[in-house]
């Protein structure tokens, strides 16, 4: 009997050691597993790691072949780059069903048995031992490594009651209460943070990694245990927190750096992937291609922002809130108006920033000007940025033979017209506004001539933007929303339609 070609329904039935034996089991360390399993999947031409982008080309193929090599893992990157996710979708690569000892607390291989328990059991009853069958899913064992985990916890310790309740002496073994890492026998147990491990509980794992025993207080104990370890870290220069010890690091096989997204396109896919939509979101709120690249940029330029420190990173989960804050924001206007169906808007955009500052760390002139400002900023720098690839640029447009197609706007702005497109304003009023100011209209008839009524509001109001952003427009960020007048004539004369009273504040600066 082939064991392996056994469905699950078939091997849920065999019971005994006995009736696995029959079935032509045998033994084969968790690495193996892997490397066998992986081998299969790439000869099928498998996804093996489904719902992972941007790490086709680098980060996936390192981690094949650390699992080839049956190496332990750790995963080197800064925050958001799915360090963890890659640790867990490696238990795809386990096969369904594992036998084990019936009643072992240390996942007991049948044919090589490992603790006094199962060895006991098994002297006793031989092929009558009872078997029971491990879930891949229940062969992950998960740690976030915190100041206060001890050895205890990891490896194992004396248990006073256990030895009251045996009434067994304390040199007995089975008094041990074993730790995460021994019941973890052949499972994948990952340790997040690693850095964050104080670095007398990094030296315990030095044997483990390296003989794959442990050691327990006074106990002369060699359990070779059979354990896939995966690491994740920041890299070490990220805080003064800690570092992983130079021999735990010596021991740890394959180290693999991880990255951000290379472009917009894979920053996308992550984002809609992950972002959670609600119902009624999808019915009322109408999105483009474009409102969800200005959000990839945002990320883009924050990595690349002087405000933002670069060795924190930016993690990908600030673009995914901040869609998720997008469409809310679209979503509260529409119900606040009574409208069943809104389409979002550049001023959206601003409804995100929320998610920017709680996921940016800053640097110290990004403190003195403030993480809302720094945020806004972030938002102007990624508007002006995609407006070049949908529009002229503004600097070359000036000195076109064939005229500048922003000159009627700059020219209604010019004769002392305001424009204020407040975050709240009714679809039909945000319309009205939009259409009022001259020439938008028709530069976006002109570029973009096929657009439906919605999408052609949408790329008025960033045409506005853009102008702002490349100092064609004055732009003032109110409590309400935007206000947009003449460029010089608000430097000229800022307190004739901005308020009665300037300050020098913040909101001026992006």
């Amino acid at each position: 009997m082939n064991y392996r070609s056994l469905k699950a329904s078939k091997l849920l039935s065999i019971t005994t050691l006995g009736e696995l034996k029959a079935a032509g089991y045998e033994s084969r360390s968790i690495k193996q597993e892997l490397r066998d399993n992986l081998i299969e999947r790439i000869k099928e031409k498998e996804v093996v790691f489904p719902g992972i982008w941007g790490y086709e080309d680098t980060v996936i193929p390192d981690v094949e072949r650390a699992i080839l090599s049956m190496h332990h893992i750790n995963l080197l990157g800064l925050r958001g780059q799915a360090k963890t996710r890659i640790a867990r979708l490696m238990v795809n690569l386990l096969d369904e069903y594992i036998p084990v000892v019936a009643g072992s607390e240390l996942n007991d291989d049948p044919m090589q048995p490992l603790s006094r328990f199962a060895l006991d059991l098994i002297a006793e009853k031989g092929d009558q031992t009872p078997v029971s069958w491990m879930h891949r899913n229940d062969r992950y064992t998960e740690k976030l490594a915190t100041p206060d985990v001890s050895v205890a916890d990891l490896i194992g310790d004396v248990d006073p009651i256990k030895a009251a309740t045996l009434r067994l002496p304390y040199s007995d073994e089975r008094t041990i209460h074993f730790g995460l890492i021994p019941r973890s026998h052949r499972c994948i147990f990952v340790i997040n943070e690693l850095p964050d491990l104080q670095a007398r509980i990094q030296v315990s794992l030095f044997n483990i990694l390296q003989e794959g025993d442990i050691q327990i207080r006074g106990f002369k104990l060699r359990l070779p245990l059979d354990i896939q370890f995966v690491f994740t870290a920041n890299p070490e220069d990220y805080t003064n927190r800690g570092s992983i010890v130079t021999p735990l690091k010596d021991r740890i096989d394959s180290q693999i750096v991880t990255h951000y997204p290379k472009s917009i396109e894979i920053g996308k896919k992550i984002t809609m992937q992950e972002a959670v939509v609600k119902t009624e979101q999808k019915g009322m709120v109408k999105t483009n291609d474009l409102i969800a690249d200005l959000i990839e940029q945002i990320a883009l330029e924050a990595r690349e922002s002087e405000y933002v420190d670069s060795k924190s990173g930016v993690s990908a989960r600030m673009t995914i809130s901040a869609y998720e804050n997008l469409l809310s924001s679209a979503e509260r206007r529409a119900l606040l108006n009574g409208e069943k169906e809104t389409h979002v808007r550049i001023a959206d955009l601003y409804g995100v920033v929320p998610a920017i500052c709680g996921k940016v760390e800053l640097v110290y002139e990004g403190e003195v000007e403030g993480p809302v400002i720094v945020a806004q900023n972030l938002i102007g720098k990624a508007i002006r940025n995609q407006f070049l690839a949908y529009f002229p640029n503004p600097e070359k447009a000036k000195k076109d033979k064939r005229g500048n197609p922003y000159k009627k706007i700059t020219d209604w702005f010019g004769d002392g017209n305001t424009m204020d497109i407040l975050n709240d304003l009714t679809n039909r009023d945000y319309d009205a506004r939009l259409r009022t100011i001259d020439g938008l209209d028709d530069v976006v008839d002109f570029y973009h001539p096929r657009l439906s009524k919605a999408e052609k509001l949408f790329m008025m109001e960033f045409a506005l933007h853009g102008l702002a952003e490349h100092s064609l427009v004055g732009k003032k960020a109110m409590d309400t929303g935007l206000s947009f007048k003449d460029l010089l004539g608000s430097m000229f004369n800022p307190g004739k339609d901005f308020g009665e009273e300037e300050e020098e504040d913040d909101d001026d600066r992006f």
